[in-house]
């Protein structure tokens, strides 16, 4: 299973447990938020490894530079889009609201 659809599940989780969605929510606030936030989804049967998690935004993010201007050097920079772990917290909390 991919980090992407293993994040699928956190978030159906997350919407049926509103106190599930604010700790997921709340690992923004720890020194170590991506470590916190893929302990507590293992807690809940959601295996997600830190590294995993990076190399996903990552490899995410590399995709979308391909697909753009033919994906040279000159593609545009797209800011934040290799950070998986801030956007799926940024869906959470319009989850949460």
């Amino acid at each position: 299973m991919s980090v992407q659809d293993t994040l699928e599940l956190v978030k159906s989780a997350a919407k049926k447990d509103p106190a599930f969605c604010q700790a997921l929510i709340h690992t923004e606030e720890k020194s170590n938020g991506i470590d916190s936030f893929c302990t507590l989804c293992t807690e809940k049967g959601f295996p997600i490894y830190p590294i995993d998690l990076i190399l996903a935004g990552e490899e995410s993010y590399a995709a979308m530079r391909r697909s753009t201007n033919g994906g040279g050097e000159n593609s545009p920079l797209l800011a934040g889009e290799d950070d998986l772990y801030s956007m799926f917290l940024i869906e959470l909390k319009q989850i949460a609201k």
